[in-house]
């Protein structure tokens, strides 16, 4: 195997690890708007690094997470529905990010990499980005797994009990800031939600407990990606679509399982 395409199946392999349970708290908590409204935010961020001259991964990340305090703090003054809100903020920071970018006569980023993303062009250091924040991101959600479970369950009921809910909200809402930081050279802007959406839809109608749907929404992360990357080469087919292409068809093949 060649090492560029082994860099990107250790790559896409460690995000879908991280994408599992992330994804099943997504799920769960009905979030997947907002991950779309992250990977809008993207583009304010990706005009930010241009702007600051800082690694994009980083400035995307720190987007992410001033769009997640700011839907925290404006969900507090409950005057519109937060569906409302993800789309004011979606594509508010969208705009943003087409202004900045209007300031530059050419642009040192390829947008098209970004919008539809291209995993077999990550370097070494891409890879090893990818490996400490998603090792960061499973290590975090593992020592929180319990408090966010139960903030899931019924919020109001952890809140009694004590629960920091508006810190575990933040902390999930960072968490997925920083994978669709590092997925975006990987499946794209247009794409980052369905790679935690769909594995997780995938395994709840598998799964009998949580912790099992977690991970069995890792396993068909990897799945998909392991077989989009096996189907890009030899049908010369983007890596980043063709995984998700993969990972809707497991999808499918999963409603196939008889009902119990």
């Amino acid at each position: 195997m060649n090492h560029w395409l082994l860099d990107a199946w250790i790559a896409g392999v460690a995000l879908a690890a991280a994408c599992g349970p992330l994804g099943a708290f997504v799920v769960w908590r009905r979030m997947a708007y907002f991950g779309d409204t992250l990977a809008h935010s993207a583009l304010l961020g990706i005009s930010l690094a241009l702007f600051l001259d800082i690694h994009p991964a980083l400035a995307i990340t720190i987007a992410g997470l001033a769009l997640a305090i700011a839907l925290v703090g404006l969900q507090h003054r409950q005057t519109v529905a937060t569906d409302t809100l993800l789309g004011i903020l979606a594509h508010t920071s969208l705009a943003a990010g087409l202004v900045i970018l209007s300031f530059f006569d050419n642009p040192r980023v390829d947008l098209m990499a970004y919008l539809f993303g291209d995993l077999l062009a990550l370097d070494r250091t891409d890879v090893m980005l990818v490996l400490a924040g998603t090792a960061s991101v499973i290590a975090i959600i593992s020592g929180l797994w319990r408090p966010l479970l139960a903030m899931t369950i019924h919020e109001e009921l952890a809140r009694a009990e004590g629960l920091p809910t508006t810190g575990l909200k933040l902390a999930l809402m960072a968490m997925i800031a920083l994978v669709v930081a590092l997925a975006m050279k990987m499946v794209g802007i247009l794409l980052i939600t369905a790679l935690l959406v769909i594995p997780a839809a995938t395994a709840r109608g598998f799964s009998r407990s949580p912790g099992q749907m977690a991970i069995l929404a890792a396993a068909a992360g990897i799945l998909s990606v392991s077989a989009g990357l096996a189907a890009s080469l030899p049908l010369d087919t983007p890596a980043g679509p063709t995984i998700v292409t993969m990972a809707g068809l497991l999808y499918l093949l999963s409603l196939a399982k008889p009902a119990q």
